[in-house]
């Protein structure tokens, strides 16, 4: 009786909570200091039926054996549910977009507390993958012979906790096999981020296609854009170590980052002594000068996939536009992508397009 019970419980909050990570998502890659209240009025009744459902699973006596089970589905359900209140309460806050833009940080926890249960409850592994991916038969039967628990794989965070300073977080599907050679995404987060979040923007699309994820956190409270010596030569080293534990495709290395970890991309990614293969900065900050501190037979070649919002409102899209024209005129392989409804946000919608020009043979 006590387990069906819980099945219940199970039955009502599982999807609770995912339709409020959705309907943050939404928020995420929408907003805007313009958009913040059309955002709000779309979350309107989204987690209406989040609350009841975390109630009535804290009301239950969970058998003993689900008892983890519900910690990390109430804990996720938790931050989801504050995710949402924050947004709605936001345009009341003294600087609505900075408290918007704070809410939004229960979302990588909440995604943190609910990962673990991704391989026992299917519409929670399909959340971490891709959208057409969930109907793959091959990659579910792959996912389900994989051992979550081994050594090595699964999300984990490197030299501190979660957004320790100087230290990193890292991604590795848990069917890896070190007997084939894997592409590496390091993603550098926006100023005031840190990597043990900003993880979680590229776990569900390494899950999917089979790819290495490492999110350093700067050692300040954003990269040292005017020192890069502070900040580079680490991210250099976090990716060597990650290459000396697990098998790393030296000819597929990306280098990407949001904002101030887009503008680190080029800040570092232009230099001779930089080994990462593909640069694809979002939302950056260019300035001419940045060409100036480059290498021509680096740049010379260099795939830079660039991303930029028409709505930027903290970097205007020209200076994407004259990123693209100095990238260029050096020869650099560049593509170049100005999205309309975009603003200053991650869209996390792209990460297809680039995985696709980085990965253009992936299966």
């Amino acid at each position: 009786m006590a387990e069906e019970a819980a099945i219940d419980a199970l039955s009502a909050l599982v999807p609770a909570t995912l339709r409020a990570l959705h309907a943050i998502e939404f928020a995420s890659r929408h907003l805007s200091p313009q958009t913040l209240a059309q955002v709000v009025e779309a979350l309107a009744g989204r987690n209406d039926d989040l609350a009841p459902a975390l109630a009535a699973s804290r009301a239950l006596d969970w058998p003993g054996r689900l008892a983890p089970v519900r910690d990390h589905l109430e804990r996720a359900a938790v931050f989801a549910g504050e995710a949402i209140q924050g947004l709605i309460a936001a345009p009341e806050a003294p600087q609505p977009i900075v408290a918007a833009y704070r809410s939004l940080r229960d979302y990588p926890r909440a995604c943190e507390a609910l990962y673990p249960l991704s391989p026992f409850l299917r519409p929670v592994g399909n959340f971490f993958l891709e959208q057409p991916a969930r109907s793959d038969e091959a990659l579910q039967a792959r996912l389900a012979a994989a051992d979550p628990t081994r050594e090595g794989v699964g999300f984990m965070h490197v030299a501190g906790p979660s957004g320790t300073r100087g230290a990193f977080s890292l991604y590795v599907p848990e069917y890896y096999d070190a007997a084939k050679s894997w592409p590496l995404v390091v993603a550098l987060h926006g100023g005031s981020g840190n990597g043990g979040a900003f993880l979680w923007s590229w776990v569900r699309e390494a899950r999917t296609r089979g790819f290495i994820v490492l999110a350093p956190t700067a050692s300040g409270s954003t990269w040292s854009l005017m020192e890069p010596e502070v900040d580079g030569p680490r991210i250099h080293r976090m990716a060597a170590d990650v290459a000396n534990d697990w098998n790393i495709d030296a000819s597929h290395q990306l280098l990407t980052g949001m904002s101030d970890g887009g503008t680190f991309t080029y800040v570092i990614g232009l230099r001779d002594d930089c080994h990462f293969t593909h640069l694809a900065p979002v939302a950056a900050s260019f300035h001419p000068m940045l060409m100036s501190f480059a290498d021509p037979d680096r740049v010379r070649g260099l795939p830079v996939h660039i991303v930029h919002g028409t709505q930027d409102w903290m970097f205007p899209p020209e200076m994407a536009q004259g990123a693209e024209r100095a990238l260029r005129q050096a020869g650099a392989d560049v593509v170049y992508r100005e999205i309309a409804d975009l603003s200053h946000t991650y869209p996390r919608d792209e990460n297809a397009r680039i995985l696709d020009w980085f990965l253009p043979t992936a299966t």
